[in-house]
């Protein structure tokens, strides 16, 4: 038996059991290899001892582990770190390239997307295993309580004063000054504060095109982004992507040389939703020098580059950019506080028509969140809180995947992501999506259908599934249950 990780634990998170911080400290040291597959855990009662708990906090422990894949417990011999299930699962097909992408006209596809959220809203107790957001208890909301008490209590007017037009000095400041160890060089006045970042992006299509004109996006993209390009009147050409590297920088080049309308490619380099793919550097510099030599600009969208697990070799496409061709948008809701709603760009050489769009559209933001993300940013607490966030999230994907792998047929497909709390699980052929989407809501479990991130119908034999919160019995019944719902479909 390998002894544990001696290392002082993580203090707590506010209601925190100890159970769960001890289960996350074992899931990092089984993750950083120290206890391998094979090896043994501690004895119940050693485990007591040496950490000091009683009877049942250990057992707990032990069965957390379990339940997220972790262990397996063999009688009277004890538990064992478990071999991961989920590398039994085959991986994504990576995508064809065809000779010419398709072009084309939105025509209720947003009607589409809105009857499926409708039907999902007929389930208020469902699981939401189809969302995009962290469950409330990974986020830092007792710290940000305590700075938005304080905020409040020496400046008492800042819910009835006016906020400044293009954001709060004290919030510009510390992104541009964050900015920086993401290989961006911008001053506090060139940020632009948004409602989070689907104002960022619309802004930045009204800015660069008018109706009629081509966006190229990822295939399969983000529905929300197929909703505001349907609302603004634009064509979309879709851009094979990658579930591990990315847009297909060749295919992006064949469309572009064939098209000449093309005004903008609307990319999210970094965990792509829904596929969770991470662009290497080499093909973000392949792919700016595309669009710069076409005239196109690029919408770079990268609300979760802070959930890639290695964050410091996550460089934003703008890192690269020199004439002013891309506009950044990024935003906290996914890394900080879903709740405020609190997104930011650098556009750029559009920097002037966005400034006036925004003034026309929606006028400043509310100033006190964003001052009080300005100094959690500012503070060491960030860093320690994406750190915490990163890691919780890489023990429920991958117990997520180990009950994908445990439950659902031969066939199934996924490519494990490099961070974030998405899954793109690709179902045995022939399998419909919308199908599983609306006999997976009378079993209380609510998911993506692949039917809604596209305008064809390559993808409507997958599903896009969140990993929100810790694993736990609750989720690996839901998961069985979707497993065999599944087996009755083929």
């Amino acid at each position: 038996m390998l002894s544990s990780d001696d290392s002082p634990l993580d203090l707590p998170m506010p209601g925190e059991p100890l159970y769960e911080r001890l289960a996350e400290h074992y899931r990092r040291i089984i993750s950083a290899g120290t206890l391998a597959p094979g090896d043994r855990m501690p004895s119940v009662r050693g485990f007591m001892s040496r950490h000091g708990v009683s009877l049942s906090t250990a057992i707990q422990t032990f069965r957390r582990l379990e339940d997220a894949g972790l262990l397996l417990v063999r009688p009277r011999a004890g538990y064992f770190v478990r071999r991961p299930v989920a590398a039994r699962l085959a991986t994504a097909r990576e995508p064809d390239i065809p000779s010419l992408p398709d072009e084309a006209q939105y025509v209720g596809l947003h009607e589409r997307i809105s009857r499926v959220i409708e039907r999902a809203s007929l389930y208020p107790d469902a699981l939401n295993l189809g969302g995009a957001t962290a469950s409330a208890g990974l986020y830092p909301t007792a710290h940000l309580q305590s700075l938005t008490t304080r905020l409040l209590r020496h400046r008492p007017t800042l819910l009835t004063e006016a906020g400044a037009d293009g954001g709060a000095p004290e919030f510009k400041q510390a992104v541009a000054r964050r900015a920086l160890s993401a290989g961006l060089s911008m001053s506090p006045d060139e940020v632009i504060v948004t409602t989070g970042g689907v104002e960022a992006v619309n802004l930045a299509l009204r800015a660069v095109a008018q109706p009629g004109d081509t966006i190229a996006i990822e295939s399969p993209a983000f529905f929300g982004l197929l909703q505001i390009l349907e609302s603004l009147g634009l064509r979309a050409l879709e851009i094979p992507t990658s579930p591990t590297t990315g847009l297909s920088p060749e295919a992006l080049e064949i469309a572009l040389s064939a098209y000449k309308n093309v005004k903008a490619l609307v990319v999210v380099p970094h965990l792509q939703n829904p596929l969770g793919a991470v662009i290497p550097d080499e093909r973000k510099a392949q792919l700016l020098k595309l669009c710069v030599a076409h005239g196109v600009a690029i919408i770079e969208d990268d609300p979760y580059r802070e959930l890639v697990e290695r964050v410091e070799t996550a460089r934003p496409i703008k890192a690269w950019d020199r004439d002013g061709s891309v506009i950044h948008c990024a935003s906290l809701n996914k890394v900080l506080a879903p709740g405020f709603r609190l997104g930011w760009m650098s556009a750029g050489k559009w920097g002037g028509r966005i400034k006036m769009l925004k003034y026309a559209q929606s006028r400043h933001n509310e100033i006190l969140p964003q001052l009080v993300a300005a100094e959690f940013i500012a503070s060491g607490a960030f860093d320690r809180h994406l750190v915490r966030l990163r890691e919780r999230l890489r023990a429920q994907r991958e117990a997520t995947a180990d009950a994908i792998a445990r439950y659902f047929p031969d066939g199934t497909r996924l490519s494990p992501p490099a961070g974030g709390l998405l899954l793109w699980v690709a179902l045995p052929d022939g399998l419909s999506s919308e199908r599983l989407f609306e006999t997976a809501l009378t079993e209380r479990i609510r998911i993506a259908p692949g039917a809604i991130f596209s305008n064809a119908q390559r993808f409507d034999s997958c599903i896009r599934l969140s990993c929100p919160r810790p694993f736990d019995h609750g989720l690996d019944d839901a998961l069985r249950r979707l497993g065999q719902l599944v087996h009755d479909l083929r």
